[in-house]
């Protein structure tokens, strides 16, 4: 089973909905039919009155979801034509984008526990839950950069909106960060110890759900509760500290002017972290590069659904023509980590190209 679907009755006859991840061999990645078990279950518990929250993790030692399952889009370029890949390309990535902002939108409280690794398509799940919890054990990214893709899933509006550059630092370097500095960073909300999982649904169980007052302050004040026997054991953060290096270093509004500054960054000791996110920037697809960099700047200024819309258009295209494909075929397929980008202007009409619907009408774009 991809997705393990169950439910908790609590007295009264209300059910807490508890939505698993369960595809523990291949970290939780998010496959198709996952994702449109999720987007069923959401939508019907939504509608029923005896649901009172949901929960939503991931199964197994090691990850909450690693991504979505991208593989396969090496395989149906080998195997369909165009057209084909097109309506593939389509179909997956809106009904992706869809589940993400329905999670955003979610008129019930929505708990998302990111144990272990969580990136790309787990961060589109976990960005938008109502309460955003962390252990000790997390470890997060954006690594599209090295796929040939760019940070999707939602992440043109989050990390347009994070503090400082730090948003545009995640998107560039695909770097790697932890649950201390995803509540900097303002993507988590708490911190539960990783022991404390598997306890987490008995303490919701006992909470007055039958109650005239708003469930999300219950919620809430466990979590905080929880969050306070555990805040001395977190892992120091490992990128706010760097914060006003990585400003400087990623300052002014031209892609030409910034990698220029970045690549020839000299870093000493102590800057480890940033000397690795350089060299996972130096060696991403350059087409990613450009598209999160205007993506970075537009998407301050849309709505969440807007958000959505272009990032459909773009990961599309990055599909059909860009280096998506052939960033999978490096790193997952053959795994020579060798990837044959194109080499692109920084700016130009052919950036224009990934913004344009291929065919037909785009099925997130808003209507009029």
């Amino acid at each position: 089973m991809t997705v393990h679907v169950s439910l908790l009755t609590l007295p009264g006859d209300k059910r807490i909905g508890i939505l698993t991840l369960d595809a523990p061999t291949s970290l939780n990645a998010l496959s198709l039919p996952m994702i449109q078990i999720l987007q069923q279950a959401l939508t019907r518990w939504e509608q029923d009155p005896a649901i009172v929250c949901v929960l939503l993790q991931g199964a197994g030692e090691k990850a909450f979801c690693a991504g979505g399952d991208i593989r396969s889009f090496y395989y149906r370029k080998q195997e369909v034509s165009e057209v084909e890949l097109f309506e593939y390309a389509r179909d997956f990535f809106e009904q992706e984008y869809r589940l993400d902002h329905h999670i955003h939108c979610y008129r019930k409280p929505l708990i998302c526990v990111a144990d272990g690794i969580c990136m790309g398509g787990g961060i589109g799940l976990f960005a938008g839950a109502d309460f955003r919890v962390v252990t000790e054990r997390s470890l997060f990214a954006m690594p599209e950069v090295t796929i040939g893709l760019y940070p999707d899933v939602g992440a043109s509006w989050f990390l347009s909106r994070m503090p400082g550059r730090l948003g545009l630092w995640l998107g560039l370097t695909g770097a790697r960060f932890n649950g201390s500095d995803a509540i900097g960073l303002g993507l988590a909300d708490h911190a539960i110890a990783s022991v404390d999982c598997d306890a987490l649904l008995s303490h919701l169980a006992v909470l007055d759900w039958a109650g005239s007052g708003d469930p999300r302050e219950q919620i809430d004040l466990l979590l905080r509760g929880l969050h306070r026997e555990v805040a001395a054991r977190l892992p120091a953060s490992v990128l706010m500290p760097y914060q006003q290096r990585i400003d400087a270093l990623l300052a002014g509004r031209t892609l030409q002017g910034v990698l220029a500054r970045l690549f020839e960054a000299q870093f000493d000791e102590q800057e480890v972290v940033l000397q690795q996110a350089q060299q996972i920037c130096l060696t991403g697809s350059p087409i990613s590069r450009a598209i999160l960099w205007r993506q970075y700047w537009l998407a301050r200024r849309y709505s969440l659904s807007e958000v959505f819309a272009e990032e459909l258009t773009l990961s599309v295209n990055c599909v059909l023509k860009g280096d998506f494909v052939e960033g999978v075929r490096a790193l997952l397929i053959d795994k020579d980590k060798d990837p044959r980008w194109q080499q692109l202007p920084l700016e130009g009409e052919w950036l224009d190209e990934f913004y344009r619907w291929p065919q037909g009408s785009n099925p997130l774009a808003c209507k009029e």
